[in-house]
Formats: C-alpha cells, structure tokens, sequence
C-alpha cells in the first residue's frame, strides 16, 4: 500500500504549476493528497478577503498561485487559522504526516498526533549545516518580504544576499536581473525561498550566476519522501 501524505498548500489544489517536481522527489512509493486553505473560495471572494487595506497593514505578507493563472497576496494573520483549520481537518480524517506547501513562518500552528513538516523549520538549518560559512543568496517573490523573512536566517546563524522575483508574477527578464544582482555579490550557493518555483525559473538563475540553485519545493520532497 502506498503512503498517503497530506500537502497543504495556502492558495488552491492541485498546485500543477509545481506537482511535477514534487511527484519526481516524492518517487511512486508515497501518494500525495493536496488540499488548499483557498479551496472552497471563488476567486471573487479570496480578492474580498484578501484585501489591498489589509495588506497595507499587513507585518507579513505571502503570496500564492490561483487555479486562473493569476496570483494573491495575503496577510499571515488572516491566513494562519485558516491553515489550522486544514490542519485539524487532516488529523481527524487520519492523515499521520502533513506537509506545509510554504516556506513561510507560521508560529502558531500545532499538529496534535501527526507529524506536521513546516518548510521554515527545516529547509534554513539544513542549508546552513550544508553550506557552513559560505556565502548564500536567496530569492524571494516578493519585494515586501525582505524585511520580514530576514529573521529566520539570523537565527540560523546565515546572512544572506536577498532578491526579489516572483514565479507568478515576473518574467525571464527579472530572474535574469536577479541572477546578476547574485552573480555580483559572488555567492556560493541559492536559495529559491518559495514554493511555487520551478526548474525553469532555477535554471535562469543557475545559468546566470553558475552556482548550485535550491528548489525548496523539491528540497523539501526529498525530505517527506525519508519521513512518509
């Protein structure tokens, strides 16, 4: 029998945009259930909630691929007890592993039973322990998050080289300024802190810059695969 893992994503499932990356690490042995805290919302209504005012607020944004091809930025405060809810949802229909399709911070959210894989946890401290004291450039979607995602690098003991280039949003062009903002700053190894990053995007990156570029999304199916 296959394992049965839960993905939860913050936007919409399926997330096709990045299922053939994630499927490839996972291997055949581990079926994937994907679940998404935007679901049971007409994009009408994820733009009502998610609104401008409350993103001119917002300490901490997110963003996130819609089924349309279009994309949301979202405050984290509205989003995490939505999170929690799915959370809950999966534990009671007896999921025993749960993977957070993020690589944002969530500081609330509790698995009781299951073993609940939160990106942010895992991917800096590993990268940190692979790369020690080498030089890390990392690349984010949005310009917004600078500030905010800088913390759980500090505690990692990791001072990076940010950009900002969103996989929705932006085209070939702004990796391709990206990669030489990084090439410039002479890093010795990229990060793609997102998870809706694909090969494609990477490959912009890593042909530009000539270093070893970090998918998160398939760094972290490399890690569910060992823990299914």
């Amino acid at each position: 029998m296959r394992k049965k893992v839960f993905m939860l994503t913050i936007g919409q499932a399926p997330r096709e945009d990045v299922a053939p990356i994630i499927d490839k690490s996972l291997g055949s042995e581990i079926e994937l259930i994907q679940s998404g805290v935007l679901d049971d919302l007409s994009n009408e209504e994820i733009h009502a909630k998610f609104t401008s005012a409350a993103r001119a607020s917002s300490k901490y944004l997110l963003t996130t691929h819609l089924h349309d091809g279009t994309s949301v930025v979202m405050d984290r405060e509205q989003l995490e007890p939505m999170l929690q809810t799915k959370i809950d949802q999966a534990e009671q229909a007896g999921f025993t592993t749960i993977w957070l399709l993020c690589t944002g911070e969530f500081p609330n959210l509790r698995a009781h039973q299951s073993v609940l894989l939160e990106p942010d946890k895992i991917i800096t401290p590993l990268v940190k322990l692979i790369i020690g004291a080498k030089k890390l450039g990392v690349v984010v979607p949005l310009k917004e998050q600078l500030h905010t995602i800088t913390p759980k690098f500090e505690q990692a003991g990791i001072d990076p080289v940010y950009v900002a280039a969103s996989p929705y949003t932006d085209g070939d062009s702004r990796f391709k300024a990206a990669g030489e903002k990084l090439k410039a700053e002479k890093v010795d190894y990229i990060l793609m802190d997102c998870m809706g990053y694909n090969e494609e995007k990477r490959s912009i990156i890593e042909t530009v810059t000539g270093k070893p570029t970090i998918l998160s999304n398939e760094l972290m199916a490399k890690v569910v695969s060992e823990f299914a």
